[in-house]
């Protein structure tokens, strides 16, 4: 929101409020990714890759996706 010289208010068009809802929506997905691969794990090297596979889990959602919509 930017403020202008009137005293009124003026709403920004750059779009930053869809991007930190969208953000937060991310965040939530990595918890709960992290959640299910912790879960999953058993030796050490799991639980690291189990991290890992949190932050990167969007990108094989989407190689999936677009395999099933490929036909």
């Amino acid at each position: 929101m930017v403020r202008q010289k009137g005293g009124g208010t003026k709403v920004s068009s750059n779009g930053s409020g869809a991007a930190a809802s969208g953000g937060a929506i991310y965040g939530l997905g990595i918890f709960g990714a992290w959640v299910f691969f912790w879960q999953q794990a058993d030796m050490f090297w799991e639980y690291v890759l189990a991290v890992l596979e949190g932050l990167v889990w969007p990108a094989f959602l989407v190689y999936e996706a677009f395999s099933a919509l490929a036909g």
